[in-house]
């Protein structure tokens, strides 16, 4: 019995962040785990790289991640875009972890992917999901695009006549985690709680995410 405690003693919890933007930061990923209750042992993190390009594997502290990762270990992230915004390379990697024995958690909602399950059912409704917040990922970062481009728009026609509007009440980070929400046909009060803003800021975005995106440009926000 010892030496089974001491084992599992060594299991360890990793975080992974991912940024994009100077507008994203990484404290604000660890600082979301640990208000959620994780109790991390080890951050890695890639800074300025993108999901949609970029695989995990092909990241400088992605390819550690992988060699870093062990049976028994715990594989942390915000929400599933962190590890990409690419169908395939989600749905692999994710995959790919459990085969190892790891298990995949995420901070926002609690999602658990574990490679443990045996009964047939349990192992289609967990690979359902997996490949549905995975295509989400995907669609959603498109989605932000065509809306990015719509923003910059807006912020070009606003700049044009020196009207900014107001001060908007988020930032990158807030907003990632509305539109993903959205994506997943969220609750919006729930939306609210988790990005940390009022139910009116979700709606807004909701309703018009091009809007959203030129506060941010005009902002910098």
């Amino acid at each position: 019995m010892a030496k089974r405690s001491e084992a599992s003693s060594t299991h360890k919890t990793i975080l992974y962040a991912r940024v994009s933007t100077a507008d994203q930061t990484i404290d604000h990923q660890k600082a979301q785990a640990l208000r959620a209750g994780f109790k991390i042992d080890k951050t890695i993190a890639d800074d300025g790289v993108s999901g949609v390009r970029t695989a995990l594997k092909e990241r400088p502290e992605g390819r550690r991640l992988f060699d870093l990762l062990r049976s028994g270990d715990t594989l942390v992230v915000r929400w599933v875009d962190r590890l990409g915004r690419n169908y395939a390379d989600v749905t692999e990697t994710i995959r790919e972890f459990m085969d190892r024995g790891v298990i995949v958690r995420t901070v926002i909602n609690g999602m658990v992917f574990d490679g443990a399950a045996r009964d047939p059912m349990q192992k289609a409704v967990r690979d359902a999901l997996i490949a549905f917040m995975a295509a989400s990922a995907e669609a959603q970062a498109e989605a932000t695009k065509e809306a990015q481009k719509a923003g910059i728009a807006h912020a070009k026609a606003d700049d044009a006549g020196k009207y900014k509007g107001r001060k908007p009440k988020f930032d990158r980070e807030k907003l990632d985690i509305i539109t993903n929400l959205l994506a997943q046909g969220e609750n919006p009060t729930n939306i609210a709680r988790l990005a940390g803003v009022s139910r009116q800021i979700v709606y807004r975005v909701k309703n018009a995410p091009a809007k959203a995106e030129a506060a941010l440009l005009a902002w910098k926000a």
